[in-house]
C-alpha cells in the first residue's frame, strides 16, 4: 500500500465549513457520531456499502474523530504516480474528519501527529494496489459563538485493478485498513497534543 501524508495550508488549498451545507441546499453535514441512525441520509454509503462501513467505524465511540463529507467514485484516469499498478481501474473516495474533541481542532500539532502515526501504522500493512494520503488543511467551525479556525483531514482512499470490481475490492481492503488503524490511534489519543 502506497501511504503519504501532506500539510495543505496555503490560500489556494482546499478548505472546510464545518458544519456545512452545499449552495443549493440540497445536500448538508450529518452528524454520524452522535446520531448513527442517520446513516440512511449518506447516498454513498447506500450506493457503497464498503464506505458505509467505514463510516460507521469512524464514527464509532472508540474512535477520536467524525466524519464530516465523503465521496466514492469508480475512474480509469491514472496519473503518473498511479501508473506504478500496470492496471486501467481505479476505485477512489475521500473522507473529511474532524476531531471529536473541541479542543484538539485548533492544533496543528495534533493533526500532524495524527497524519504521521497513521501514515506509520498503515505502511506495516501488506503490499495490496491501494493507496492512502491524509492531507491536514484549514477548517472553519461554525456554532452559535461565531467561527473559530481550525484544521481537518482529508482522507483519500484508492484501489487498483484491471477491472471495476478488482479495483474496487483493493479499495475496500484499503477502507477497512484505515479504519482499523483510526480506532487503533483513537485508543493512544492522550499522546496528542
Amino acid at each position: 500500500m502506497d501511504v503519504d501524508f501532506s500539510i495543505e495550508l496555503g490560500r489556494d488549498d482546499p478548505v472546510l465549513d464545518f458544519p456545512w451545507t452545499d449552495t443549493a441546499g440540497r445536500l448538508a453535514y450529518v452528524d454520524l457520531k452522535r446520531r448513527p441512525e442517520l446513516m440512511a441520509r449518506i447516498e454513498e454509503a447506500k450506493k457503497y456499502p464498503e464506505l458505509g462501513e467505514f463510516l460507521r467505524t469512524v464514527n464509532s465511540a472508540r474512535s477520536m474523530v467524525e466524519t464530516a463529507k465523503c465521496d466514492a467514485w469508480a475512474t480509469m484516469e491514472l496519473s503518473a504516480e498511479e501508473e506504478i499498478h500496470d492496471v486501467s481501474h481505479k476505485f477512489a473516495s475521500y473522507v473529511d474528519v474532524v476531531f471529536s474533541n473541541i479542543d484538539m481542532r485548533s492544533s496543528v500539532s495534533a493533526h500532524e501527529q495524527f497524519a504521521r502515526k497513521l501514515v506509520e501504522l498503515l505502511r506495516r500493512t501488506p503490499e495490496i494496489p491501494s493507496s492512502v494520503e491524509v492531507c491536514v488543511r484549514r477548517c472553519y467551525f461554525g456554532d452559535e459563538g461565531g467561527v473559530r479556525e481550525g484544521f481537518y483531514c482529508t482522507l483519500y482512499v484508492s484501489g487498483y485493478g484491471n477491472d471495476e470490481p478488482s479495483a474496487r475490492q483493493n479499495w475496500a481492503v484499503g477502507l477497512k485498513l484505515v479504519g482499523n488503524a483510526m480506532v487503533q490511534l483513537s485508543a493512544a489519543a492522550s499522546t496528542f497534543s
